[in-house]
């Protein structure tokens, strides 16, 4: 039996109905599972999978949808996390997957829409008692020279940033991968949004270093996260190729967790991947796949 079947059978046992006890040593990282990872071991009610991820030792977790949620169901998922010493990770307030509208407008209607969508992220943030929220600045455009629309991403992240820095909320910029899941978009590297961030110079303004992304698009993984680490706020994993849990691909995650460990990363790791394997077997699998990578 390998370590990783090991853990398995040791976190079906701990997980299963009528068990003593969950396996509550938490883990040496937030990682952060999402809604319906854990559907099939937890239910369908995301109290529940915030309760069932607590008792696996999770101390973080993800919810994209979040800010789109009722205020009510905001403010029991704060209280379910904060009962149980989670943090909350990033929720998406602005993402453009399709319009190069960021890169190309600065009008007044336009900064108005992007001041009011973070005025709402702001509002929901403070229910969510949550730090981070990720925007994507759209795609580019094949109209208009590139140091012109460098120049109006900025001016736009000023804007945006104007709204969050009274209330300390801050906006991870997500680079996505061109080669695989986002051809097109404007910001695809870590090194770019390095630059962006430089320039529009705000608390507000920071790098989701999502890796399964870099991976696919630049690699180097270790490297660029330490030459860009005071800009980067926020940690997304997945393997490569696949997106799913870690030990399923190329990247030796151990070494990546003890390097953000070594750095004293108290953020919140994303866990923004599918399960390998269907229903409880691989919700397991996932579990005992963060275990053997935590065991650095």
């Amino acid at each position: 039996m390998t370590r990783r079947q090991m853990l398995a059978a040791g976190t079906l046992a701990a997980a299963a109905p009528g068990s003593a006890q969950s396996n509550r040593a938490k883990f040496r990282l937030r990682y952060g599972p999402h809604p319906g990872m854990f559907n099939n071991l937890a239910g369908e009610d995301i109290i529940d999978q915030i309760k069932f991820s607590a008792d696996q030792g999770f101390t973080g977790w993800e919810d994209n949808g979040a800010m789109r949620r009722e205020p009510d169901m905001q403010e029991k998922i704060a209280k379910a996390l904060g009962d149980r010493g989670m943090k909350m990770g990033v929720f998406v307030s602005y993402n453009d997957f399709k319009t190069s509208d960021f890169v190309t407008k600065t009008t007044r209607d336009f900064q108005d829409k992007l001041r009011a969508e973070m005025k709402t992220a702001v509002e929901a943030a403070k229910r969510l008692n949550a730090k981070w929220t990720t925007i994507v600045p759209g795609v580019v455009s094949v109209s208009l020279d590139p140091g012109y629309q460098l120049a109006n991403c900025i001016a736009n992240l000023k804007v945006m940033c104007e709204v969050c820095e009274p209330s300390g909320l801050v906006m991870v910029m997500e680079p996505l991968n061109w080669y695989r899941d986002h051809p097109g978009l404007y910001l695809r590297s870590v090194p770019q949004g390095y630059g962006l961030c430089k320039a529009v110079n705000s608390p507000s303004c920071k790098i989701l270093d999502d890796l399964y992304h870099q991976q696919i698009d630049v690699g180097n993984l270790i490297p660029n996260m330490e030459k860009a680490w005071d800009e980067i706020a926020y940690i997304q994993v997945g393997d490569n190729p696949g997106r799913k849990e870690p030990g399923t691909g190329e990247i030796h995650y151990k070494g990546i967790f003890r390097w953000l460990h070594q750095k004293k990363y108290d953020g919140v790791v994303g866990m923004e991947h599918g399960n390998s394997k269907p229903g409880k077997e691989g919700e397991l699998a996932v579990i005992a796949a963060y275990r053997e990578c935590d065991s650095f």
